[in-house]
């Protein structure tokens, strides 16, 4: 029907009076008025059942609707978008719903359509964040990544918040709420998770305090205790911060969850925050790299004790183990090489390679340089990305890391 650009409801009022008139010619009524005769029927109907309230136009969506989700689940997908503090999608709602035990937890594309159409997602959001490519270690403990999040302010000074996550199973090992990043605070919260979980066989880190020196050394006092226990010490190739992509994705996660919504107290205050969504984080939250599996179902504690003193340690009939002196220096066939100040009073051995006058240097089980006599020249294997001289490179064609072994 085709009505004149006029308020519709008093056209269809205009309509209806004169049509109700006696003697009125409603056919010719509704020609003139430019609607069907069976609309121009339908409107008087209306009106003599409702009034002019009867001429208003009335909704075309279905008084039933058998397909819609039911309200109390649209309430629940809701009430875990909020828990999530609106960082959930579709999969990771629908997948909790389902481990909660209820009962006809529609589709992901249903949940995200909920959302949707309740106002609860956030679409310039979602469309920012490409999706990450993936790769990780085939075993539990094989790797564990660790490093700061940027600090942020509490209403009482700034957290400095110290992440551990094991690259396999994602599960996070530690969640620290920090005063400063130095190293006696990392090794102190280390030792503490140590306990609980056993030891990895490998750690990365990035190249800066308290990981590694700021003149570009690998190795500090943190890196050194770490290799004394047996852990295998690696340092992401510098400028490639996806190296340590898992943990900065757990960044963003902690900061959209956690920090974000809040303004925390003390250090106490958000430590108490931390562990409560570690908790939700590791045994709870859906995660899609892994299937929506939570962490925790992937993840088994290291069947390698954490010593509280370091074991002693032998080298090997061959090397040739010098030590290392006041200021990182050591004396090897009459020169004089610069290694860490990390490393001061610690034997370290020398190792011939398939190349005339370069040794590679070992401090226990790990590589951590190698020296050419030639020119009197140091290379470090761990900032040039190499686990060992001129070795295999840690950092495969996709950018994964490599498994390394524990001695």
């Amino acid at each position: 029907m085709v009505w004149q650009e006029r308020s519709v409801v008093d056209l269809r009022l205009e309509y209806v009076t004169l049509a109700l008139q006696e003697g009125a010619n409603r056919r010719a009524l509704c020609r003139r008025f430019k609607i069907s005769a069976q609309t121009g029927y339908r409107w008087l109907r209306r009106f003599c059942r409702e009034g002019a309230a009867g001429l208003v136009d009335r909704s075309r969506r279905p008084q039933r609707s058998p397909r819609r989700t039911p309200a109390a689940m649209e309430t629940l997908v809701l009430a875990q978008r909020a828990a999530s503090n609106g960082a959930w999608g579709g999969r990771k709602i629908g997948r909790r719903l389902r481990d909660l035990g209820h009962v006809g937890v529609p589709s992901a594309s249903t949940v995200t359509e909920i959302l949707r159409r309740q106002g609860a997602l956030d679409e310039a959001e979602a469309a920012k964040h490409a999706p990450w490519r993936r790769f990780e270690h085939d075993a539990p403990n094989a790797l564990w990544q660790a490093d700061y999040k940027g600090h942020f302010p509490l209403a009482t000074g700034r957290c400095h918040p110290l992440t551990v996550l094991d690259d396999h199973a994602r599960y996070a090992l530690g969640l620290e709420a920090c005063a400063n990043e130095q190293g006696a605070t990392v090794e102190a919260r280390l030792r503490t998770i140590f306990r609980r979980y056993g030891l990895p066989r490998a750690m990365l880190f990035d190249n800066g305090p308290p990981w590694g020196e700021p003149g570009g050394a690998p190795f500090t006092q943190l890196g050194v205790w770490l290799i004394e226990l047996g852990i295998r010490v690696i340092h992401a190739r510098p400028h490639h911060p996806q190296t340590l992509g898992k943990d900065e994705r757990f960044h963003r996660t902690l900061n959209a969850e956690v920090i974000q919504p809040v303004l925390y107290t003390d250090l106490a205050e958000c430590q108490r925050a931390f562990d409560a969504w570690r908790y939700v984080y590791n045994h709870q939250r859906p995660h899609e790299a892994l299937g929506l599996e939570t962490p925790a179902k992937r993840y088994r504690a290291s069947p390698i004790d954490f010593p509280e003193v370091a074991p002693p340690f032998d080298y090997g009939p061959t090397d040739q183990v010098r030590k290392v002196q006041d200021g990182g220096r050591v004396h090897f066939k009459g020169r004089t090489f610069r290694l860490s100040t990390a490393l001061h009073g610690k034997p370290v051995a020398f190792r011939p390679t398939s190349e005339d006058g370069v040794f590679s240097v070992h401090f226990r089980q790990q590589a951590i340089a190698a020296v050419d006599l030639r020119d009197g020249t140091v290379q470090s294997p761990l900032a040039c990305g190499f686990d060992g001289y001129r070795g295999r490179d840690i950092h495969n064609s996709t950018g994964s890391t490599a498994t390394t072994g524990h001695r």
